[in-house]
């Protein structure tokens, strides 16, 4: 698991990135006509593919799991206000030519599309969602505990609530994707005998993660790990999607039927 230090030396550097485009943005007029000079198809010089498109004070991409971002220019930097604000700096602006720094401090080299099948690749203007799972995954564990017979169970339910993740393309353009999240239904028989049940969604981890690291996570999956003279213990994984970064948190049900949540040490 990535260590708390780490997630926090980045949070900072976003943070105070995000700050610093926000008081950019305060600081002058906007520029309506450089973005008017905007409007239109954008093609990659280097590949000669479309890259984005700009109407009006939107920017499309050509992937439909890219969410559009609203947009503005100030003098010589055009500011995205997606999930995480990012401010790219102007080095070269005409009606036909866009060139702007990226993160990774690339000059981003662009040309306006004469080609009207270009528009093709823009079929979508809405925001494709990623599902993590497709249909209910159940899981069933049957454990003993002072001679008594526990089964414990889960239920993971796709659902429609999203979440947004900023990622970074090897250019280093900031491009947000949207996911569904996951609700985890709990529920703990002795026999037919229910002790306890519960729905459980990403907002009942509040009090372990920070709210700019949680909002970027998915309730991945569930384990029932036992019995024990505390209570009923299950285990919840969170993860950032699409990559290796994720939390095992504890989640243990006392004698009051009272959940209490706690990280895994």
């Amino acid at each position: 698991m990535m260590k708390w230090s780490t997630i926090s030396i980045v949070l900072v550097i976003m943070l105070t990135s995000c700050n610093n485009v926000k008081s950019g943005e305060t600081s002058s007029k906007e520029d309506l006509t450089a973005k008017e000079m905007l409007q239109g198809i954008w093609i990659d010089d280097e590949t000669d593919m479309p890259l984005m498109r700009i109407s009006g004070d939107t920017i499309y991409y050509v992937d439909p799991q890219n969410i559009p971002v609203y947009f503005k220019v100030l003098r010589d930097t055009i500011y995205v206000r997606g999930n995480t604000p990012i401010a790219y700096k102007i080095d070269r602006q005409t009606e036909y030519s866009f060139w702007f720094h990226s993160l990774s401090d690339e000059i981003v080299k662009l040309h306006k599309s004469e080609n009207p099948e270009d528009t093709l690749s823009f079929s979508s203007q809405e925001a494709e969602a990623i599902p993590t799972i497709s249909e209910v995954v159940q899981k069933d564990s049957v454990v003993m505990y002072k001679g008594t017979r526990y089964r414990g169970y889960v239920y993971i339910n796709p659902s429609k609530m999203k979440v947004i993740r900023t990622t970074y393309s090897d250019e280093g353009i900031g491009i947000d994707n949207v996911y569904y999240d996951n609700v985890i239904h709990i529920c703990v028989y002795e026999g037919k005998n229910l002790l306890y049940g519960q729905d459980i969604t990403k907002k009942m981890f509040h009090t372990v993660f920070p709210e700019e690291v949680l909002s970027q996570m998915i309730l991945t999956d569930m384990d029932f790990m036992g019995v024990n003279g505390k209570g009923y213990h299950y285990e919840a994984t969170l993860r950032i999607p699409e990559s290796s970064v994720y939390h095992l948190v504890d989640l243990t049900i006392d004698a009051d039927k009272e959940l209490h949540i706690k990280m895994v040490e």
